[in-house]
């Protein structure tokens, strides 16, 4: 038997271990000096054919805009996650994961209770998504004739509340299915695909995936006109206050009105749906997906990075030709495209094979050079750009002014961006000259950032 001080040590113990984890998980509330100081508004979407998608290989959507023009007004960096999980969600901005919920959400007790709802960026009504039939025992036409149906919407969402107050109001039973596996647009796509009968989307969601699928009736009403807003944390007052006061003059703006009739109002988004360049139906990047797949092996890169650099080369076009001569989807120099075995009659996987190999090649003498390898990524893509010659002499001009030579962001990066202006291309440690340093400069951000959303891509499910 253990001693009564033994075993009030081990539930003291415990009790601290279980504080501790506590504390861990429920992070302090960020406010927006916070955001500012470490110049990130960390933001999460979900990623479906309006509020976050990629298309011809850029990031696009109606929230991811939003978000895009407050960052840029609050002078600090967007930093996107996406997740179509929203019970998930919600747990990642109740533990500090993220600063602000970035979709269509209405505003429920439940999450007044624990969220801050920003002001309304939209408006909408909640609609019955099904197929149209004439048969009148599956058409539904009135609330009082979804008796005995089943409703799947996605778990956590709005939709539950609002149904449940449907069955009370009318005195009418059908069974609410929470699906926690499928997101709203999979659900419409189910129903599409006659997998399940009903579903309920917002309007907008609603109008535009009935364009996509033809087949669909939205026309069942559900609900009164609704608020859609963000979700931010308890108690970071100061940020809602500064995102309700951007929210507010922003949605009087032509800006405004311009994103709405883009992602909304536009005629042309089935077109774009049925795009081969639509990753979240088409699956792919691009028509080159499988070679930039089978090449990255050979480096050990992500094939995401390296469909990132093409986009920024070529934007996928094999016929590109740059103005210095450069060719292919890899935009090689005759001179480097020789080296390689290969010229402008070469074929696209021959393109593709030397362009790899050379920012292998280059991988390589960067290692060489470089005793950090942190930095590794953008010393390669910045020499591919402008020439491992000009990195050098940046690399040079850097050690000499008391820099890091290994670090890139706010090190060598400020040299090759400045080796346009005589006092750096005439220094006597510079041996390769003038370079236009604004291009491989951004180059190097461009192609990084794109990187970043190419790996937030939800591709369809084969």
């Amino acid at each position: 038997m253990l001693p009564l001080i033994l075993i009030i040590c081990l539930q003291t113990c415990h009790q601290k271990m279980e504080l501790m984890k506590t504390e861990q998980m429920v992070a302090p509330v960020v406010e927006y000096k916070h955001v500012v100081l470490r110049d990130k508004l960390k933001v999460i979407l979900e990623s479906n054919s309006t509020n976050y998608f990629i298309y011809r290989g850029e990031p696009m959507g109606f929230q991811y805009e939003m978000f895009k023009l407050m960052a840029e007004d609050f002078g600090v960096k967007l930093k996107l996650k996406t997740n179509n999980n929203l019970p998930d969600s919600f747990d990642k901005l109740y533990r500090g994961r993220v600063d602000i919920i970035g979709m269509g959400l209405s505003v429920t007790d439940k999450r007044l209770e624990k969220y801050n709802m920003s002001v309304a960026h939209s408006y909408t009504n909640q609609h019955l998504v099904q197929r149209k039939s004439k048969d009148e025992d599956y058409y539904i036409s009135k609330t009082n004739e979804l008796f005995g149906k089943t409703i799947t919407v996605s778990k956590a969402s709005a939709f539950v509340e609002s149904l449940e107050k449907i069955s009370k109001k009318e005195s009418v039973y059908f069974d609410i299915d929470e699906d926690d596996k499928f997101e709203n647009e999979q659900l419409i796509k189910m129903v599409a695909d006659g997998k399940i009968d009903y579903t309920v989307a917002d309007s907008d969601v609603a109008k535009v995936n009935s364009e996509y699928y033809p087949n669909l009736d939205i026309s069942l009403r559900l609900n009164s006109s609704d608020s859609l807003c963000w979700a931010l944390r308890k108690d970071s007052e100061v940020l809602t206050q500064k995102v309700n006061q951007w929210l507010s003059k922003f949605k009087t703006t032509k800006r405004y009105r311009v994103l709405v009739n883009k992602y909304f109002n536009n005629k042309s988004l089935k077109a774009r749906f049925n795009s081969k360049d639509f990753p979240l139906n088409s699956g792919k990047i691009s028509d080159y997906d499988e070679l930039i797949k089978l090449q990255a092996k050979s480096i050990d890169w992500d094939w995401l990075l390296i469909a990132a650099l093409v986009k920024q080369e070529s934007s996928f076009n094999p016929k590109a030709k740059s103005w210095a001569g450069a060719y292919g989807l890899m935009q090689l120099m005759p001179s480097t495209a020789e080296m390689y075995g290969v010229d402008s009659l070469s074929t696209v996987y021959e393109n593709i094979k030397a362009g790899v190999k050379y920012l292998k090649y280059l991988e390589g003498r960067m290692k060489k050079k470089l005793r950090n390898e942190k930095d590794l990524i953008k010393f390669v893509l910045a020499s591919y750009n402008a020439g491992i010659g000009h990195v050098d002499d940046a690399r040079a001009l850097a050690r000499k002014n008391g820099k890091d030579p290994d670090i890139w962001t706010g090190s060598v990066d400020y040299y090759l961006l400045n080796k346009s202006k005589p006092e750096f291309y005439k220094d006597p440690l510079v041996k390769h000259g003038y370079c236009r340093g604004l291009e491989p400069y951004n180059y190097v951000i461009d192609i990084l950032e794109r990187y970043k959303h190419y790996k937030n891509i939800k591709f369809p499910q084969k």
